[in-house]
């Protein structure tokens, strides 16, 4: 008799994420550790590639961190945990060693708890986030990971959808978490196709405690009050399926997004002259989408924080190209000024 269906899904994700490290891992050394350790449980060598699983002690992460210890040994790859303690709840040193305790007992090699001091920029979830992805990357550098899994699921992918709605930032804000992201593609999200109560589930059926974040059902937080009350208000109104719906907006999003961005790149180096310089009329002649991708990559260029730059600022610029009437230079995050002279656009720091 084969695993409970939800943990079979659990461990296909995972399973094909790891090949999929594997087939980008291509040197002779790791393809013959490979085949000598795929499909036995024998120790693997330190010299084996590493993968990571980021583990919060939630539901999805233990999923995956019970996946990935399931997975890992049979394909040869070596699978350890880091876990990350934000400090911002009493007793979060106790919890981060307690699901330190949780990783070792599945059998991950090598774990850690590593402590973070969040800031401040941009608001409690942003810095949280930013601290926990230095501190990951900082993580995978020092251990030498191949790769680092996270336990996003199609439940977080249509959140994220949605607030990228409301900040109506364009297509890329609607394509929510790319399943494979990072430097180098150092991050990579196996439970995007996954419901949150398909991994939850996976947990009960193999008997893994799981902590459940009180933060995840505090109002002051923005997902927290989407999900337990902006999702649930979509569904009654439209019914079952909006996640999925969302998700599946999310892959098509990234699909455009992803050409577009090319066809902005291709298109970038035959709209400047011979100095570099963008020529406006060659801007206009290009589709609106396509010339405002190139004129936020030129604003980054000259200096422009990209968290920063909103669509609002290239709304702006775009003006300077498609409403020309001798307006004066556009003031953009980072003392970076764009204007228009004798036909050519100048973006440079002020």
């Amino acid at each position: 008799m084969g695993p409970h269906p939800a943990v079979a899904a659990i461990r296909l994700a995972v399973r094909r994420v790891l090949h999929d490290i594997l087939t980008e891992l291509t040197t002779e050394q790791t393809i013959e550790q490979t085949t000598e350790h795929s499909g036995d449980r024998t120790p693997l060598p330190p010299s084996a590639p590493l993968v990571l699983v980021a583990c919060s002690g939630g539901a999805d992460s233990i999923a995956l961190a019970s996946a990935l210890s399931f997975e890992a040994p049979k394909l040869g790859l070596r699978a350890g945990g880091i876990t990350v303690d934000h400090g911002l709840q009493s007793g979060s040193d106790l919890r981060a060693q307690d699901v330190v305790l949780r990783l070792r007992g599945l059998g991950l090699d090598p774990v850690e708890s590593v402590a973070v001091s969040v800031g401040r920029a941009g608001g409690p979830e942003a810095a949280a986030r930013d601290a926990r992805y230095a501190a990951l990357d900082a993580a995978a550098e020092r251990h030498g990971a191949s790769a680092v899994l996270l336990g996003h699921t199609r439940d977080d992918q249509a959140e994220t959808v949605l607030l990228g709605l409301a900040r109506g930032s364009g297509i890329r804000s609607l394509s929510g978490m790319a399943a494979v992201s990072g430097a180098g593609g150092r991050y990579r999200r196996p439970f995007l196709h996954v419901d949150r109560q398909t991994a939850r589930k996976a947990c009960m059926v193999q008997s893994l405690p799981v902590w459940d974040d009180p933060h995840n059902v505090d109002p002051a937080y923005t997902r927290s009050r989407l999900r337990h009350e902006g999702l649930p208000a979509l569904e009654k109104a439209l019914g079952r399926g909006v996640v999925e719906a969302l998700a599946r907006t999310a892959r098509l999003s990234r699909d455009d997004a992803d050409a577009l961005d090319s066809w902005a790149s291709q298109a970038e180096t035959s709209v400047r002259d011979d100095t570099g310089l963008l020529e406006c009329a060659k801007l206009y002649a290009l589709p609106s989408a396509v010339r405002r991708r190139v004129l936020r990559r030129a604003a980054i260029d000259a200096g422009a924080p990209a968290g920063s730059l909103f669509a609002r600022h290239i709304e702006e610029v775009d003006r300077l190209i498609t409403g020309w009437r001798g307006q004066g230079a556009i003031n953009l995050p980072g003392r970076v000024v764009a204007q228009r002279q004798g036909g050519r656009l100048v973006i440079r720091q002020g």
